[in-house]
């Protein structure tokens, strides 16, 4: 599993390849969604029809002023610090919300991919990566270009007010993309990048020839504020034949 962020992805990024943005995250949100109500997930839970010993839930716990204060699985914690009400620091260790995990993703485009276009609310679209595939020929792994297709549902991302909360929305707004020489965090600035406005609800990934080998589709239920309550995930491998299937369900504070 990967490091805990919610659904910000991290990896080395080269910015020369990624158009530039002058607007915030919040603006960009608020553009995307218009007034919505502001929700903090209380807990995420997975659950896995074919394997039972996977299910696990995550919990967010908050202070009293409304920052979150923890997220656990019950075994790992992500512990939230602040000073003077900024966000100083993450401590321990929590793998349980990537994006790619959530959806059972045999591939690392969020990680290690580019963002080659964007959708017309601002979502990443296209994700380019590479992949290591084995060459009979030269009797070695090539690495062949992949992308990954993505789609929403007209709905916010439900993580977005539960990041705010962490501070981590001030800190991607603090990122700036027009390719100055100020170094900053590979890390934020890819999860800048990618970060996704609305819900991912489909994710196919094609080969370097333009076939599907992989597509994974999220049906969500939402409640009255456009939240998602639950969702069955089917992912299927072209390449295997194989289908698996797996359940979300969301719960919130009061």
């Amino acid at each position: 599993m990967k490091n805990f962020k919610l659904p910000l992805i991290c990896a080395i990024v080269s910015l020369s390849n990624v158009a530039c943005s002058e607007e915030s995250v919040t603006d960009e949100f608020e553009n995307a969604n218009g007034n919505v109500a502001e929700k903090l997930i209380r807990s995420v839970s997975y659950i896995s029809p074919e394997k039972p010993e996977d299910n696990r839930t995550v919990g967010f716990s908050y202070n009293n002023d409304g920052s979150l204060n923890t997220v656990s699985d019950g075994t790992d914690t992500s512990i939230f610090l602040y000073e003077n009400s900024e966000l100083k620091t993450i401590t321990g260790s929590n793998d349980n919300l990537d994006t790619e995990e959530l959806y059972q993703s045999p591939y690392d485009a969020f990680d290690i991919g580019q963002v080659v276009s964007y959708d017309d609310k601002g979502n990443p679209e296209v994700i380019e990566f590479f992949e290591e595939e084995w060459n009979e020929e030269f009797g070695d792994y090539i690495a062949k270009v992949y992308t990954a297709n993505l789609e929403y549902d007209d709905a916010p991302n439900p993580f977005y007010y539960t990041m705010k909360s962490g501070g981590l929305i001030d800190m991607l707004d603090n990122v700036q993309l027009n390719f100055s020489m100020t170094p900053q965090s590979s890390e934020i600035v890819q999860a800048r990048l990618l970060f996704p406005l609305n819900n991912l609800s489909q994710i196919v990934y094609k080969n370097e020839e333009g076939e599907t080998v992989y597509s994974i589709n999220a049906n969500f239920d939402y409640d009255e504020d456009n939240y998602p309550t639950s969702a069955d995930i089917t992912a299927v491998s072209v390449m295997d034949s194989d289908q698996g299937v797996v359940s979300l369900a969301f719960t919130y504070l009061d």
